[in-house]
Order: structure tokens, then C-alpha cells, then sequence
């Protein structure tokens, strides 16, 4: 029978069938040395001597290195407006990441109700202005359109610790008990108690929830392929003078010009040039 890995903790692991019921299961020695499974992977698996048993990892769909999640429809990036601020920077690099794992990002704002600056409010109508698919969220008021987003598929949350996440999906399913705590003010960062990565069930869907990150790696991007996993520069990828372009200082490049003409945001661009410039300082290096 066929069912999906919804949760690994050590070497148990808990899958679920079409139906939605669960079962724990083990490995066959033959699947683990050939291949990690992650969450989300779906296997083949069969009853023996009273347990469950993985025969099989089938062909991924996609994959996330961090946090390992397989095959994923969406990607929902969740930054708040203040504590801790909002932060272009941080969503602009996950989506490219999100992008080459050949996800679609998502950006859920939250802390509305806190208030909000001119200058966030400007660069949150930039990204709804954009192709990303943008929701605001409150405090006690929830849009009813993040569960449309999540019913039917496998969903991964990411973001800054504090930003919000369990909090999001508590809201969402009130029968959903993610433990959270307050933003450390003394750190000026949120704790999050996410221990490993688990698909739960939330909003007729699967939500993983993904402890906040440390760092984001571009080692596997090259500068080529970069402007492929910028959402506001694909209308224009492909329409520059040359083939090899990677919008920096080429002549005649059709995504430079449409920053020119206001179609592409500044700060999109010049988040895209710093790591366009990790890349040839990493290059440099070797």
C-alpha cells in the first residue's frame, strides 16, 4: 500500500494513507542504505509480523534542504510587520531559495493590529502589487483565504522565530496545539519549542512547521540561474540582449530597464544584486 511520511522521530515513523489514518512503521535494511526518507516523501510499505514495514521511497516530486520536506505544493513565508520587524531582505532570499526547490512562495504578514509604518506599508504593496500571492493577517481576526491556500495540499511554514507561525495555525485549526511562547525581549528574538519536522493536519491540509532558521545557504546557486528564482523578474527573463545575462552591468538587460520604468520594485533588485555578490565572492574564493 502506498501512504506518506507525516512525522520521523529517531528511527520511528509515523504514515499516513489516503483515508488520513496513521500507523507507525520502520525501515527494511536495504532502504537505509540507499536513501534518507524525509517528511513528505511517499512510500510503499506493508504489514509484516504484526508492524509496518517502508519497502519503497518513491520518485520526489521536490525537496527542501532545510527544513528536508518532500514534495511540497507551497511555501507560506510568514513575516510580521514589527517584533521583529519586516524584513525585505529575508523574504526576497527565502523565496529564491523556495524557487529553486521548484516550490511557489507564499507571504502571510502578520501582527497588523500592531501597526504599521509608511515604509513597511509600501514595501508590503510592492509584493501584493507583484506575482507573489499576498495575505494580511490580526491578532484574533484571521483571513479567511489562508485556509482556501491550505485545503488539499502539503504546505511548509517558514519565517522568523516570533513572526507568528504556530500562532497562525492555532488561529487556523483550534484544535491545533503547537507550544509557543512569548518574544524574548531580552534577545530581541522569538522562542520557538519545534522540535523536528512533522506534517500535522490543519485546515484540510498538511502544514509542516519549521523552527526558525539561522542562515541561508546560496552555495548551490550560481548567477546564472539566480534570476530565475526572482518572482518579479520572470516576465522579463529571457527578453535581454544577451542570453548569458545576469542583470547587473549588461547592456540592453530587459530586467534592469524595467526597474527603470518602475515595474520591478528597487529593493526587489538591489536584494537581488547582494546575492548575486555572495555568489562572486564564494566564486573568488575557489
Amino acid at each position: 500500500m502506498k501512504a506518506r511520511i507525516v512525522k520521523i522521530v529517531s528511527k520511528e515513523y509515523t504514515l499516513m494513507d489516503e483515508e488520513g489514518n496513521t500507523f507507525d512503521s520502520i525501515l527494511t535494511g536495504k532502504i537505509r542504505k540507499q536513501r534518507v526518507p524525509v517528511t513528505g516523501d511517499i512510500v510503499e510499505c506493508k504489514e509484516s509480523h504484526g508492524r509496518y514495514v517502508i519497502e519503497k521511497i518513491l520518485p520526489r516530486r521536490n525537496e527542501m534542504i532545510r527544513p528536508s520536506v518532500a514534495n511540497v505544493d507551497q511555501v507560506l513565508i510568514v513575516m510580521s510587520v514589527k517584533d521583529p520587524d519586516f524584513s525585505t531582505v529575508l523574504i526576497d532570499r527565502l523565496s529564491m531559495l523556495i524557487m529553486k526547490s521548484g516550490i511557489e512562495p507564499m507571504l502571510i504578514v502578520t501582527k497588523t493590529d500592531l501597526g504599521i509604518s509608511e515604509e513597511t506599508e509600501e514595501r508590503i504593496r510592492e509584493y501584493e502589487r507583484g506575482p507573489m500571492k499576498v495575505i494580511r493577517t490580526a491578532k484574533g481576526s484571521l483571513n479567511p483565504e489562508v485556509s482556501s491556500f491550505l485545503e488539499g495540499k502539503i504546505s511548509v511554514l517558514t519565517g522568523q522565530s516570533g513572526a507568528g507561525k504556530s500562532t497562525l495555525l492555532n488561529q487556523l485549526d483550534p484544535t491545533f496545539h503547537l507550544a509557543t511562547q512569548e518574544i524574548s525581549k531580552a534577545l530581541g528574538r522569538g522562542k520557538h519549542t519545534t522540535r523536528h519536522n512533522e506534517l500535522h493536519k490543519v485546515a484540510g491540509g498538511l502544514v509542516a512547521d519549521t523552527p526558525g532558521f539561522s542562515s541561508l545557504d546560496f552555495a548551490h546557486v550560481n548567477a546564472n540561474e539566480l534570476g530565475n528564482y526572482v518572482p518579479d523578474f520572470l516576465p522579463y527573463i529571457g527578453k535581454c540582449r544577451f542570453n548569458d545575462c545576469i542583470h547587473e552591468n549588461e547592456p540592453m538587460c530587459a530586467v534592469k530597464q524595467a526597474v527603470e520604468d518602475g515595474l520591478i520594485p528597487k529593493e526587489r533588485y538591489k536584494n537581488y544584486l547582494q546575492v548575486l555578490q555572495m555568489i562572486h565572492e564564494r566564486r573568488e574564493k575557489f
